[in-house]
């Protein structure tokens, strides 16, 4: 069937395939609503009766009508839960199809290198292995529907605001073991297509990077999937689709007709036409040959109670509580006052391409009231202290939410891209996407540390009551230099459309946190990667994060993978082995505190360093466990060989450093928090 499409299509309905078409159009009618409309991003041909795509982003529910609203992907990220990511995957395939398209670019899985980046909430985490299983269940639950899962962005996409011109420039060992495992992880799992960045990586546009899209993709990976580009300036010449691009979204702007005239010039060879046609449409129908789960796809799928409830569960799995002194988890008939204005708004993530517009956001004011059985009011903001003072002197407990929101961080859109205005109304609902703003929106954080106005109304609740809890909405790493002053600090992130509701079951202990931090939380700005929103070119070395934060003995004020519980866990008897295979271990995890509670163990490798410099160590394993009061359990782990393995650039081959392989297990990636264990490959 592909090839008889191939043979009978001429060079215009093959290159016609090589494209999105219709975006603009389809923005215009409907006033710039981001995913008002199915759009079609490649392949289709009427004429031969072949099968189109149509795109629906994004990473925290379906930019369509009025989807379910999930936390963002780096709130999920802090869940550390593949089994709960796989079946929001499911939901989401479920919504997807739903509503009539068959190509999902929820997959995002940039590493996130330094805290400023404005997308940080899209991704899961720095960590190359827990993005790639965190990636992997989410494309494996899409896929489930037979919705084509793509993801994104490839590659080296770590910073926002200079998306569209910075050059990139990482080693080629730096490139495979820090910035391309996880996008190998995913595509090994089955994930069908790809899209490229916009930022260049070594001189050249990712979207039309010979290197990134041949040479490694396919070449080294032996990929068969598609590859389409970013929307708008993803490519910027016609041979960009001998360089491994098979489609440029969302117009052909340098494809169409630019492409068939460079193949009628022999520019660019016929060949390379038909192997992109070929890819899309091997994809295509398979899709299509596939038998579905359903027996049809209906509305009523869309934001269902199911749905909604799958939500809730991953705001409560996601907050991370980060200190607490006792104060939580509090009484039901404890008096609490709320502050802060982010508490009466629904701040769900950005205003970009990851735009969803739930039927509902429950807020946190509302979800409180809800739960205590009263209508809670603010009780002081940002904007006058002195009655913030008087009203944190006279509550029992004070509750201040602060924090991020679209205007602070998110997709860059500049507002010269925008083509209406914003009303008041719009702009405390969700957004009508990436070009509705007016002005300029989101962007890098050039500064790590709360909001002025909001840091003044932090300092001054818990000067007045020192049972003050401080929940963080944002997208990333917040530096707390203020929190030994508050009784208990929660970060939830942005939490979705239940995540009022899921901040009230965990204040008040319905819910245990179990959340983890996907990423460190330095003390200060310095402690991180030189980061520059501006740059025109940068270089990604192999260091960030916690692998940095070890390299130059620089304690952080929170752990890559730290996070508290309302309970304790200690760790015992930790065995490990080599085998055939790898490398196996075993420790017994038992509850020590007095109430049920989830935790989160983490195994760490240390390689010997001797060859060739590795970091003090990586993460290659992580599990879920809930215990009951007094019970314990042995958790044990598989590392294969070729996660022990690093580039060997002389000869272009992976290769292990035989000698000592230390083993860490722990709840946390603080080296005074691990077990340790060594064995001998």
């Amino acid at each position: 069937m592909v090839e008889g499409v191939i043979k009978d299509a001429t060079l215009e309905e093959k290159v016609a395939m090589m494209s999105g078409r219709g975006f603009m159009e389809s923005m215009q009618r409907t006033n710039n609503r981001w995913g008002a409309e199915p759009y079609q991003a490649g392949g289709g041909c009427e004429r031969l009766g072949a099968p189109a795509f149509y795109f629906t982003d994004g990473p925290r529910g379906v930019a369509r009508g009025n989807s379910t609203c999930f936390p963002t992907t780096m709130a999920r990220g802090a869940s550390w839960d593949c089994n709960l990511e796989q079946r929001i995957g499911e939901a989401m395939g479920k919504e997807i199809r739903a509503q009539d398209c068959n190509l999902s670019g929820a997959v995002c899985i940039n590493l996130l290198r330094h805290p400023g980046w404005g997308r940080a909430q899209e991704t899961y985490g720095e960590d190359p292995y827990h993005l790639g299983e965190m990636g992997a269940a989410l494309s494996t639950g899409i896929q489930t529907h037979n919705v084509a899962a793509t993801v994104k962005h490839f590659a080296v996409n770590s910073i926002e605001n200079s998306r569209f011109k910075v050059d990139v420039k990482v080693d080629d060992r730096t490139l495979r073991e820090v910035y391309l495992p996880h996008f190998k992880r995913v595509l090994d799992s089955g994930c069908a297509t790809v899209m490229s960045a916009y930022n260049k990586m070594n001189g050249e546009y990712c979207g039309q990077n010979h290197d990134l899209l041949t040479n490694i993709l396919r070449g080294e990976w032996g990929f068969e999937g598609f590859v389409h580009s970013d929307w708008i300036f993803g490519v910027y010449k016609p041979y960009g689709a001998a360089a491994g691009l098979d489609v440029e979204n969302p117009e052909p702007i340098y494809f169409g007709q630019n492409l068939i005239k460079s193949v009628k010039k022999g520019a660019v060879a016929p060949s390379v036409i038909d192997t992109a046609c070929r890819r899309i449409l091997t994809t295509a129908y398979k899709l299509l040959a596939a038998e579905d789960p359903f027996e049809a796809y209906t509305i009523d799928m869309v934001a269902n109670e199911e749905h909604v409830a799958l939500a809730r569960e991953a705001a409560e799995k996601s907050a991370v509580l980060l200190t607490n002194n006792g104060v939580l988890p509090l009484r039901k008939s404890s008096n609490v006052s709320v502050f802060g204005s982010l508490a009466t708004i629904a701040n769900t993530g950005d205003h970009g391409s990851s735009t969803v517009r739930p039927p509902h956001v429950v807020t946190p004011l509302q979800g409180l009231s809800t739960y205590v059985g009263r209508n809670l009011t603010l009780a002081g903001d940002e904007t006058d202290l002195e009655q913030a003072a008087a009203a944190a002197r006279d509550a029992e407990i004070a509750i201040v939410i602060v924090g991020t929101t679209a205007d602070d961080e998110g997709e860059y859109i500049p507002g010269n891209l925008s083509t209406q205005s914003e009303t008041s109304e719009e702009k405390s609902a969700e957004n009508a996407g990436p070009l509705g703003s007016g002005k300029d929106r989101g962007g890098d954080r050039r500064k790590l540390r709360l909001p002025d106005h909001q840091q003044a109304l932090v300092d001054t609740v818990t000067e007045n009551n020192p049972n003050t809890i401080v929940v963080l909405v944002c997208g990333s790493a917040i530096i707390c230099d203020w929190a030994d002053k508050a009784g208990a600090i929660l970060q939830t992130f942005y939490a979705g459309m239940e995540g009022g509701t899921a901040l009230a079951n965990l204040l008040y202990g319905e819910v245990n946190p179990s959340g983890k931090l996907p990423f460190s939380v330095a003390y200060s700005e310095a402690d991180y990667p030189f980061f520059d929103p501006d740059a025109d070119e940068i270089e990604y070395g192999p260091l960030h994060g916690y692998t940095l934060l070890e390299s130059t003995e620089t304690e952080p004020m929170f752990w890559f993978g730290h996070g508290l519980s309302y309970t304790q866990f200690s760790y015992r008897a930790l065995k490990a082995r080599t085998t055939a295979e790898g490398i196996d271990a075993e420790v017994t995890l038992v509850n020590t505190g007095d109430t049920a509670g989830t935790e989160i163990s983490q195994l760490y490798i240390g390689f010997p360093g001797d060859l060739v410099y590795r970091p003090n160590k990586l993460l290659r394993g992580f599990e879920r466990t809930t215990l009951a009061l007094g019970a314990r359990k042995t958790i044990r782990f598989h590392v294969p060989l070729e996660q022990l393995k690093y580039y060997d650039t002389s000869t272009g081959t992976w290769r292990i450093e035989p000698g000592t392989h230390t083993i860490h297990v722990g709840g946390t990636s603080d080296p005074a928090a691990l077990l340790n264990a060594s064995v001998t490959i």
